[in-house]
């Protein structure tokens, strides 16, 4: 092995016969060292991309999107119930919710909120992908979803202007959660999940089949935008510290470790409570759902534990879709249908 001159007066090494000896780079990740050439490999940077929209968070867009449908589909019947228009708002809804995600990935890591040190969202703080290539996933994800919320609205019998004001007002939002004026940093976030990943999701889905408004399809709603909130809340307590340095204010922050530990228990619960009512005054079959309430007792006995708190809120996103599942079941089964 020998020493070359380059144009640039820096030596590299080549070997006998002259080529230029190339350089393996690593980039480590959760511990572990990947090369340079496997994280561009394109398996690779397609599992990137996939991971990049959370996919364990989508349960908190598609639990209620389901709910809007099954409940249309009680009160219009099959014959009424549009398969291909189920499938688009689904389409429509995970599309928007992932580029939500992305834009939060994006401005979490510019505002320094996530760093190499500490952080659940690994996607540029490990540089599986740039921050031009987040970035540019996001748009493309938009566009994506508004191209399918168009084929939505030829296709289902809702006023245009009155689906219009539901989704881009979806949309903004999601935009908004950290871009623009940031709505998470300013302890707003919490407020906005409550309302999109409850009765906007769920009002989006029951428009989208039945052309028409049902106010009533916002109780339905509360259950799911309650435990869906406690995956949010669950993170932010979890970032407390870290989010403190990075000069950012949530809900957790102002209220504190143990009134985030009620709020949490309180997120928790409260949808079973509820269930419980339910059942008690309209049909057994709602208590289907409480079949996860040990679940939910041991993930909250982790989220009082330091230790253990780290992997609440995707313990928490699982329970929300095992929550939600059976929830819309119920839905299903129950009958007559209150308030609808």
């Amino acid at each position: 092995m020998k020493k070359t001159m380059m144009s640039n007066g820096i030596q590299t090494p080549t070997d006998d016969e002259g080529v230029t000896a190339t350089t393996m780079t690593t980039t480590n990740i959760n511990g572990t060292s990947i090369s340079s050439s496997t994280l561009n490999s394109p398996l690779m940077k397609l599992s990137s991309y996939f991971l990049a929209l959370r996919p364990w968070s989508l349960s908190a867009s598609l639990m209620p999107t389901l709910l809007g449908s099954a409940l249309a589909y009680r009160l219009t019947g099959w014959e009424n119930f549009s398969l291909i228009t189920f499938i688009f708002t689904l389409y429509t809804v995970i599309l928007v919710h992932g580029a939500g995600n992305v834009i939060n990935t994006y401005y979490d890591y510019v505002k320094g909120v996530d760093s190499r040190g500490k952080s659940d969202d690994r996607i540029l703080v490990d540089q599986l992908l740039t921050k031009d290539e987040v970035a540019l996933l996001g748009p493309i994800l938009y566009i994506a979803g508004s191209v399918g919320f168009a084929l939505l609205a030829y296709i289902s019998p809702v006023k245009l202007e009155h689906f219009a004001l539901v989704f881009f007002g979806g949309l903004s939002s999601s935009f908004l959660y950290t871009g623009g004026i940031g709505l998470k940093y300013i302890a707003l976030g919490d407020v906005l999940i409550l309302v999109i990943f409850g009765p906007v999701s769920v009002l989006f889905a029951f428009m989208a089949q039945t052309g028409f408004v049902q106010w009533e399809t916002i109780y339905y709603a509360i259950p799911l935008a309650l435990n869906t909130e406690a995956i949010l809340h669950s993170n932010n307590t979890r970032d407390l510290e870290n989010d403190k340095r990075a000069g950012i204010v949530t809900l957790a922050i102002l209220i504190g470790h143990t009134a985030s530990h009620v709020l949490y228990a309180f997120l928790l619960f409260t949808p079973y409570i509820t269930l419980v009512v339910l059942a008690l005054r309209y049909s057994v079959w709602f208590l289907l759902p409480v079949v996860t309430l040990p679940k939910a007792f041991n993930i909250e006995k982790q989220f009082r534990n330091s230790h253990t708190i780290q992997s609440v809120p995707k313990q928490t996103a699982r329970l929300n879709m095992c929550l939600g599942i059976l929830y819309v079941l119920s839905c299903l089964l129950v009958e007559p249908l209150p308030y609808l």
